[in-house]
C-alpha cells in the first residue's frame, strides 16, 4: 500500500484557516478506474482511496505509516507568502 502525507491547504474560497494545521495521510490508487457498463460512472474496487486519516503532526503520520507497513511519501508544504499592497498601488 502506498500513501501520501501532506498538510491540508487553505481553502481558496474562504478567508478562514480552519483545519490547515493538521496533516493528512491519504492512500494512493492501486488499480485503474473503469467505466461502469450500465450507468457510465467511473469507479474501481479499491476502497482504500476513500480513506483519509488526519494527524496533529507530520511525525505522528510517519509513525502510523511505519507501524502498519505503509510506504508513505511526504509532500512538503509550500511556503506561505503574503503580498501586502495598498489600493493606491493599482494606479501607479
Amino acid at each position: 500500500m502506498a500513501a501520501r502525507i501532506y498538510q491540508r491547504p487553505k481553502n481558496a474560497m474562504q478567508s478562514g484557516k480552519a483545519r490547515t494545521d493538521e496533516w493528512v495521510l491519504e492512500f494512493e490508487q492501486s488499480e485503474a478506474r473503469k467505466a461502469d457498463p450500465l450507468m457510465g460512472w467511473t469507479g474501481s474496487g479499491d476502497t482504500q482511496v476513500q480513506v483519509q486519516l488526519t494527524f496533529p503532526t507530520k511525525d505522528a503520520a510517519k509513525v502510523y505509516a511505519g507501524k502498519y507497513g505503509i510506504v508513505a511519501r511526504v509532500h512538503a508544504t509550500p511556503p506561505k507568502s503574503l503580498k501586502l499592497q495598498a489600493y493606491a498601488d493599482n494606479f501607479r
